[in-house]
Order: C-alpha cells, then sequence, then structure tokens
C-alpha cells in the first residue's frame, strides 16, 4: 500500500512537471486566496496581541470612575444629547475619603496637557510632552513600573515636593548620556527632581506612552489652572473574586457624592479593565469573519481553477487511463493517482500562501506598530482549507477518469 502511494506521489510529480506553466498558474490562483486569508489573520492576531499587552498590564482586578463624554438616550420618542457633568476634585476628593472597601486603594489624577515642553540645561523637547497630575497609587493601578529609580512616596504627595517621574524616551532625547535621576527639568518655568524613569510601554492607538511627565497632583493643579479640570479615579482590588462587590460599593458612594436620587441614572461611568479589554477584542471578530469571507470568494475561484485543470488532464491523459485500465489497473487506482496530484497541487499553493501571507501580515503589523505574534490558527485554517478545496476540485476529476471505458481510451486521439 505504502509503495502504491508513493509510486502515486511519483506520477502526480511527473504529471505535473509535464505541465509547469499551467501548474505555476495554478497554484498562484491558490496561493493568493490563501494570501488574503492568512494576511488578514495575522495582523488580527497582532492586534489581539498588542491591545492584551497594553491593557494586562493594568490587571483584570482595576476600574475606573470617570465622565461619560456623550450619551445618547431616547426622551419621548425623539433622541437628545445628554451631557455627563465633568468629575470635578471635591467630587473626585469626596469619594476618595468615603470609599472604604477592604483591600483596595484608589488613585485620583488628571491630564494636565499634552503640549507641554520640558527643557533640561540647554535643550528642549518639542511641545508634545503629556503632563499628567497623579498621587502615589498612579503607577501602581495603571500598571506601570519603574525601570530606575523611584514611585513618588506618601510624603512626596503629601508635602507637594518638586519632583517627577518621566517616560522612557527622555533618556533618549532631552536626558540622553546622563544618568537622568535627580537630574532637573524645568515645564512652564517650574523646576522638578526626576526621582524615576516608567519602563517602555510604546504606542497606543497612535499615543506615544513613553512622552509624559507624571508630578504630584496639587502641583499640577497649581500650574495647570485650566477651568473645567475633569479628574480620572482609579480604584485596584487586591482579590479578583472581590471585583464585583468593589465596583457594586464604588457605585453607590459615587451616587451618594453626586446626590443622586434612587429613580436618577448614573451620571458618570464605571469601566472595568477586563471589560474594556473584552469589548475591544470582540471588534476584531468581526476582522476575523471579513477575513474568512474575502478567503473563501477568492479561495472559490481558487478551486475552480484547479479542478479546470485535473479535468484538462484527464482528457489530455485519456489515452494513458486506457493503457493502464488494460494492464490490469483498478477504478480505485486510477482515481488515487489524480486525487493525490490535485492533492499535491493545492497543498504547494497552501503552502507558498502561508508564507506570503505571514509575511505581508508582518509587514503591516510592523507599520501600524502592532505586536508580531505567529498566527498558528491561521496556519492550520490554511492547511485546513487547502486541504478541502483539494477534495472538492480533485473529487469529481478523479471520479470521472476512474470511470473512463478502457476500450474507448484506448481508441481516444
Amino acid at each position: 500500500m505504502l509503495k502504491l502511494f508513493k509510486e502515486n506521489i511519483r506520477i502526480a510529480l511527473g504529471s505535473i512537471r509535464t505541465q509547469l506553466l499551467r501548474t505555476i498558474l495554478t497554484v498562484l490562483i491558490i496561493a493568493i486566496g490563501i494570501t488574503a486569508l492568512v494576511c488578514i489573520l495575522t495582523v488580527v492576531a497582532a492586534l489581539e496581541n498588542t491591545i492584551s499587552t497594553d491593557f494586562a498590564s493594568m490587571g483584570a482586578n482595576t476600574f475606573n470612575i470617570n465622565q461619560y463624554a456623550f450619551e445618547a438616550r431616547r426622551q419621548g420618542g425623539g433622541e437628545r444629547e445628554v451631557v455627563n457633568p465633568i468629575i470635578s476634585y471635591p467630587e473626585a476628593v469626596a469619594f476618595k475619603n468615603q470609599y472604604r472597601f477592604p483591600l483596595t486603594q484608589t488613585s485620583l489624577s488628571f491630564t494636565a496637557t499634552s503640549t507641554a515642553e520640558a527643557k533640561f540645561e540647554s535643550k528642549k523637547t518639542d511641545p508634545k510632552i503629556t503632563v499628567k497630575g497623579v498621587d502615589e497609587y498612579f503607577a501602581t493601578n495603571s500598571g506601570l513600573e519603574i525601570a530606575r529609580g523611584r514611585n513618588f512616596s506618601g510624603f512626596d504627595i503629601a508635602n507637594n515636593t518638586y519632583c517627577c517621574v518621566v517616560g522612557s524616551d527622555f533618556e533618549k532625547d532631552l536626558l540622553k548620556d546622563v544618568n537622568p535621576i535627580d537630574k532637573v527639568i524645568s515645564i512652564r518655568g517650574a523646576k522638578f527632581k526626576v526621582i524615576g524613569v516608567l519602563k517602555e510601554k510604546g504606542s497606543t492607538f497612535g499615543n506615544n506612552e513613553d512622552l509624559r511627565v507624571l508630578i504630584p497632583i496639587q502641583i499640577a493643579r497649581s500650574i495647570f489652572t485650566q477651568p473645567n479640570i475633569n479628574y480620572t479615579l482609579s480604584t485596584m482590588v487586591e482579590k479578583k473574586e472581590m471585583l464585583d462587590q468593589a465596583v457594586d460599593h464604588a457605585n453607590a458612594v459615587m451616587r451618594n457624592v453626586r446626590k443622586l436620587s434612587p429613580v436618577e441614572e448614573n451620571n458618570f461611568g464605571i469601566s472595568r479593565s477586563d471589560d474594556l479589554i473584552n469589548r475591544i477584542l470582540s471588534i476584531t471578530d468581526y476582522l476575523g469573519v471579513s477575513a474568512w469571507v474575502i478567503g473563501i470568494i477568492t479561495i472559490f475561484g481558487s478551486s475552480i481553477a484547479l479542478m479546470n485543470i485535473m479535468l484538462v488532464s484527464v482528457t489530455e491523459r485519456t489515452r494513458e487511463i486506457g493503457v493502464r485500465k488494460a494492464l490490469g489497473a483498478k477504478r480505485s487506482t486510477i482515481a488515487t493517482q489524480f486525487f493525490i496530484e490535485t492533492l499535491v497541487i493545492g497543498q504547494m499553493g497552501g503552502i507558498f500562501g502561508i508564507i506570503l501571507g505571514i509575511s505581508a501580515g508582518a509587514g503591516i503589523a510592523s507599520l501600524l506598530s502592532f505586536d508580531f505574534v505567529t498566527p498558528w490558527a491561521a496556519i492550520l485554517a490554511a492547511f485546513i482549507t487547502t486541504f478541502v478545496v483539494a477534495i472538492v476540485s480533485g473529487s469529481y476529476p478523479a471520479l470521472k477518469a476512474s470511470r473512463l471505458d478502457p476500450i474507448e481510451a484506448l481508441r481516444y486521439e
């Protein structure tokens, strides 16, 4: 049986060599469909990996309380735009003081500006530095790690010490070739001593997370005095199983802070880190479906092309089939020969398509700054798809070849 299988493969490869140009074109048609499928699935896998990496550091046991920017709600058959009020500083402080859920820590922060300019000695940065006013819990609750130096202490925050923690890009530009710790940088005319450097985070959805400066929140409020500052509250729960109860308690406390009656709806938002990840990842499911739709349409054309080349091959080799049958070849032997030939062509197209698809997907992922990950699911899907295409496309030609009458086949010109 194994010897017969090897012989069929040898015959299939010989037939492919005799019709090399036609085989190459067919392989390319199959490869195009597989490339489209694998390329999109590779990009989707890279996107999912990037999102998971960016948010996983926050942990699945963190939630934020912030403002819903806009929310449309039906009122009397029509729609009106509802704007939630910002979370003011008194409200944020009141929540932090009143929230006493066990094994939790709450941080208070706000974005002071995203267009600051930082100076060190005679050097200065472009006006694209993000400055955040934070407390001692902000870095921990946000999943930020200190690469050099230290984080803010309770003493720094309570005593409004003019110190700061900077992003990793400062070591590549403003504080290049020097030890950044204890160096003094200037922002808006105020001088801050660098006490720590954050571990590199990269870009998230086009925002450079490494071009930011964290300063004590009270100092940020005194320097950046714009009206209607919107504050964010972030709470970390030490035990994940207590997260639901912690969120419910936070909801009750914030409603009390905002003096909402029992019949009024929330005019603030509570977002859990795990819900946010799941919501974003659900969007990538649509991209995966799109990949399959595009791939199947292209692969459908490939299967027609493959069936066509095999039918032509059966017609061209009618006399050969007649000779084989006259010498005692069984119908199953003839069918297997053509079937294996179809599988070989299909898998050649599949392998070529996988290589092109992964290469194109990796290139696109690199351009979009996604973290590339080997798309094993896409590779498996491509192999299965080409196998199914080969079976569907090769069944009829193989059956047709096996049913040829040997006498009529020998007389065929």
